[in-house]
């Protein structure tokens, strides 16, 4: 019965696939990302195109881009980008576009607009990230040749998914989330920034990936709140890290800690998991945050005997403040500068008192920047690598 279903379905997709409807790969222009503009009579569109002949192993070293980018102007995103085809050889195609870069200009005045063309058009696939650009325009961001990748939009995409699988103040979305976060009421996005480190004049240049170290650089750097669908504001590292910790999005970190005796050592948090539960009493509302985490010494730089079990205490307690204070700062920054809730609390009131919520839902735009939040952060170091001491505290021991 199975290989009958798989039979019918290949010659269903074979039936509906007809020659009418095929086009060769020689007469696409295969979009792998995309940036998008806020200017005065409507959006700029820039599109990062791949160079087959130059991305081809067979063609080796060509002397040519990996990709090449193209501009265009109009009313609304879809009319750019009919626009583009005046200057590129060939249709645009978006079925492998892999990142979307949004101007910062364009996210201060309302991304909803700009947006609604990727919810429409039947040959996008959801499954790309979304980002903004901290300082610069989309177009300057995609026009950075960046080193170690041929094509710049496998570099942010690729970038983004290490960073937030190791370090921990980044955050990806795909488009269908931004939109539907965005689109639903009470509920707020965060995108992470991007930026161009070092002379982005000559990051535009194919010498910047010729050299040891190149000019110019692609950067994540913290997170954009939004509020509805602007921008109101940017987390400092440290605050990313807390927002990531308050949403349970944390996978792996490094934290430093200061020795008792001078120097420090650095602690990878390898597991994370928050538990927020909303409250309501006497009509006042509030949220606990209870983190429990798991972690190991990675790298000591100071002497400190690991193998007691007062050491172990100091670590974990050390850890404890230092994440607690990396959330509380994530929380004055959100609830008092930006006052969007990006963070859930109204889900999680919601969740809790359905009756209450219904009561303060209306106002919760205003309630939200007071409601108390009770952090607890539980830490348990699990291990110290292949070696318990380091050289530094067997030579004090010696001596």
């Amino acid at each position: 019965m199975k290989k009958t279903s798989i039979f019918l379905f290949i010659l269903f997709a074979l039936f509906i696939s007809g020659c009418e409807g095929k086009r060769e790969l020689n007469e696409l222009a295969i979009v792998v990302a995309m940036g998008i503009d806020k200017v005065e009579n409507g959006y700029e569109v820039t599109l990062q195109v791949v160079n087959p002949s130059s991305v081809s192993s067979k063609q080796g070293n060509s002397g040519q881009s990996s990709v090449v980018t193209y501009h265009a102007t109009g009313k609304s995103v879809f009319e750019a980008i009919r626009e583009m085809t005046t200057v590129t050889p060939r249709k645009p195609y978006f079925s492998h576009i892999q990142i979307l870069v949004l101007g910062k200009e364009l996210a201060k005045n309302g991304i909803s607009e700009s947006l609604d063309f990727f919810s429409r058009d039947h040959e996008l696939r959801s499954d790309f990230y979304v980002i903004v650009s901290d300082e610069t325009s989309a177009r300057e961001i995609l026009s950075i040749f960046t080193p170690l990748e041929k094509i710049p939009a496998s570099k942010l995409y690729n970038s983004l998914e290490v960073s937030d699988k190791a370090w921990a103040p980044t955050t990806h979305i795909h488009i269908h989330d931004l939109i539907k976060e965005i689109s639903e009421k009470g509920k707020n996005a965060v995108l992470t920034n991007i930026r161009i480190v070092g002379e982005a004049d000559l990051g535009k240049e194919r010498i910047n990936i010729e050299k040891i170290e190149p000019t110019a650089n692609l950067k994540y750097s913290g997170l954009a709140l939004f509020k509805q669908d602007k921008l109101v504001g940017t987390l400092t590292e440290n605050e990313s890290k807390g927002y990531n910790y308050i949403k349970n999005n944390v996978k792996n970190t490094l934290g430093i800690i200061a020795c008792p005796k001078g120097g420090n050592l650095s602690v990878e948090i390898t597991n994370a998991k928050t538990k927020m539960k909303g409250k309501v009493k006497n009509g006042v509302p509030s949220i606990n945050l209870k983190i429990n985490i798991k972690q190991n010494v990675g790298e000591v730089n100071c002497s400190i005997d690991l193998s007691k079990k007062k050491t172990n205490d100091y670590i974990n307690k050390k850890t404890e403040a230092r994440i607690k204070k990396i959330v509380e700062e994530a929380l004055d920054a959100i609830q008092k500068d930006y006052r969007a809730d990006v963070l859930g609390f109204g889900e999680a009131i919601y969740r809790a008192d359905y009756k209450e919520w219904k009561k303060i839902k209306n106002e919760w735009g205003e309630i939200f920047p007071y409601v108390k939040v009770n952090v607890s952060v539980d830490v348990e170091t699990t291990g110290s690598g292949t070696k318990i001491n380091s050289t530094l505290y067997e030579h004090d021991k010696k001596e």
